[in-house]
């Protein structure tokens, strides 16, 4: 269920596992390395306003639910100003919900948000094989930068953070073999 904050006057936990991991253009009151289950990462949105063009939208991270998985990723304490930030910044099909956040290294857990792009919205792309999406990547570039440098900047995160993700490295290693 999509969550609103616009009565809540408390700092609020967002929990990153993309691009929030490692471009934060957004204050924060506190950041921790931090895990969510019941979650894993798939480039399966679409993204025509960061890392594609409309005419060829690039994809993206988001969520899609898998009972026993752990996703690690970084929490961030936020005033809830910020989320006028972040809402603009994942405009593109991402909604935000609740969700149960560990701080791993305080071993505590808070109430939380998270942005996820589920399949019913416009530019969401689905599942494909690895080779497929990774020449998908390969060739999309948009404002914000290329669709590779995404992957490459995220998979150098996970490592930071100790985090192996299968899917994420995966294409990164196809990546770097594909000739751009």
């Amino acid at each position: 269920m999509a969550l609103s904050l616009s009565a809540a006057t408390e700092p609020t936990w967002v929990f990153g596992y993309g691009s929030l991991i490692y471009k934060v253009d957004f204050p924060y009151l506190r950041r921790e390395p931090a895990s969510i289950r019941g979650w894993q990462r798939r480039f399966w949105q679409g993204s025509h306003d960061h890392r594609g063009t409309p005419e060829h939208p690039g994809r993206v991270v988001t969520l899609v639910p898998a009972e026993q998985a752990l996703c690690k990723g970084l929490a961030y304490l936020v005033e809830n100003e910020v989320f006028e930030h972040l809402d603009h910044r994942e405009k593109n099909g991402y909604q935000r919900f609740e969700i149960d956040i560990t701080l791993t290294q305080v071993e505590q857990r808070v109430a939380g948000v998270l942005y996820v792009a589920d399949e019913h919205n416009p530019a969401y792309l689905g599942a494909a094989p690895a080779q497929e999406i990774a020449e998908h990547i390969a060739g999309s570039h948009g404002p914000s930068g290329s669709n590779r440098d995404y992957v490459l900047q995220l998979a150098e995160a996970l490592r930071d953070l100790g985090d192996r993700d299968p899917h994420v490295f995966e294409l990164e290693s196809l990546l770097r073999s594909i000739n751009t």
